[in-house]
């Protein structure tokens, strides 16, 4: 950096509290910068072509308020609002007819070449008029091109390529389109979190088992730390990547990240990655898919066993109100007219009501005077001490339930599955290491309702 420049940036008075900001890096997802470069108020200066003086001048103004990731070096614009910018009415496409531009795209179109099998599926996200994707289609005359922008007037090249006046969807277009290469050309600096849209192209990918790669191009600013240049940093533009930043970015996303390189005398960084290999991802989502059918499943279940218990007259105790097990009482539905005696063992408790429900929350010494047949600890967490406490304190019940994997059991014949001593060091463990074993609990026979 320039010397001068560097001491007349430099903070002299500023403390941390002024410089630090915690907010979360659209490149590597790091949550602490420092204050970049103070732009203030400017108008939209690519997305908005004022006809008259009059226009330009009345402008709105929007903020610059540019900071740099402390971590990957990104720099961005943390007040930027994707609403204030018309991308609908004014799309932006990128004016470079520069003898030198054309010999970097002829450069690019050859790397793109070098990844791409005999007969090719490619898809470009924000295509523009379409003039890449076309140049790569008639050298693959068997290939399928498609060409993806909302905002452009696609060129097809008399059928060349497939235009697609929408947005791009990883969720849906992986699947459908089952892509050999991903392009994206000055996209990912427009978007408000392109980490976050990259890695949904790297789920979206390993989740339908498709093997594809992405290129990626954005603006590069590496040079403007040497050079001391500010005009790269206006409104559209919200992040601005340096060379580390699209690295780190892609690492976030792919095990393979196989190029990083600078262009165009480094002003534009490239980067190229496969996806679709990653299978841990896949395996989170698949036990999160899992939870969720077993959690609506449990509810009818557990609403049933409880109900069959009332049926038969059974006097039920649950302990607890608040936290957890207030959750408890309002997820499976527990009313107060069907479920009114709530106990704890917290005198600060004693009194006030369930939240949600309205239950008065009474103290557990009222099971020594008046019984319940059955006593259903709600903080399943806490199982051990609580049944722990029963015991102690002399409160007798002909059961006591817990819930756990959507159904009631017994806890003396399950009392191991609440062992608190357990505990292991899980550091360097699999994911699926990390998950403890265990056993099929002891159902409860005379409550056990299949669904």
């Amino acid at each position: 950096m320039n010397e001068s420049f560097r001491s007349q940036s430099m903070p002299n008075s500023e403390s941390l509290s002024e410089i630090m900001h915690e907010t979360t890096c659209p490149a590597c997802g790091h949550h602490v910068a420092v204050t970049f470069y103070r732009g203030g108020q400017l108008p939209l200066t690519t997305q908005a072509w004022p006809e008259s003086a009059e226009e330009a001048k009345g402008m709105p103004r929007h903020p610059h308020e540019f900071v740099r990731c402390v971590d990957c070096g990104h720099v961005f614009n943390r007040e930027f609002r994707y609403e204030n910018v018309p991308y609908q009415s004014k799309p932006n496409l990128m004016y470079n007819r520069g003898k030198t531009w054309g010999t970097h795209i002829e450069r690019v179109k050859q790397l793109i070449q070098e990844q791409l099998p005999e007969v090719p599926t490619v898809v470009e996200i924000g295509c523009g008029d379409g003039t890449l994707l076309c140049s790569l289609a008639a050298a693959y005359p068997r290939g399928r091109f498609y060409g993806f922008d909302p905002n452009a007037q696609i060129e097809t090249g008399g059928g060349l390529i497939e235009a697609r006046a929408m947005l791009f969807d990883p969720a849906k277009h992986i699947a459908e389109y089952k892509p050999d290469l991903i392009i994206s050309r000055h996209v990912l600096e427009h978007l408000m979190n392109p980490l976050g849209f990259v890695q949904q192209v790297a789920f979206a990918s390993s989740w339908e088992k498709i093997k594809t790669k992405l290129y990626i191009e954005v603006p590069c600013i590496d040079r403007v730390f040497d050079i001391n240049r500010t005009i790269d940093f206006y409104y559209e533009h919200r992040s601005h990547f340096t060379s580390n930043s699209l690295a780190k970015l892609l690492e976030r996303c792919s095990s393979e990240v196989e190029m990083i390189a600078t262009g165009y005398n480094n002003e534009v960084v490239m980067g190229l990655a496969t996806f679709g290999t990653e299978t841990d991802s896949v395996e989170v989502a698949n036990e999160a898919i899992q939870f969720s059918r077993g959690a609506i499943e449990a509810k009818d279940r557990v609403r049933t066993q409880l109900e069959n218990l009332r049926a038969a007259g059974k006097r039920i105790a649950i302990w607890g109100g608040t936290g957890k097990a207030a959750s408890f009482i309002n997820q499976f539905g527990l009313d107060e007219t069907s479920f009114p005696l709530i106990v704890d063992s917290d005198a600060a408790k004693v009194g006030t009501h369930v939240p949600g429900m309205g239950q008065k929350i009474q103290f557990r010494d009222l099971l020594l005077r008046q019984p319940a047949d059955v006593i259903l600890i709600a903080t399943q967490w806490r199982a051990r001490d609580i049944a722990m406490e029963i015991e102690t304190v002399g409160i007798k019940a002909e059961s006591i339930l817990v819930e756990w994997c959507g159904e009631l059991i017994d806890y003396h014949l399950n009392a191991d599955l609440f062992d608190t001593s357990r505990g292991e060091k899980l550091a360097g463990k699999s994911i699926k290491e990390r998950r403890p074993a265990v056993r099929t609990p002891h159902l409860l026979k005379q409550t056990k309702t299949e669904v």
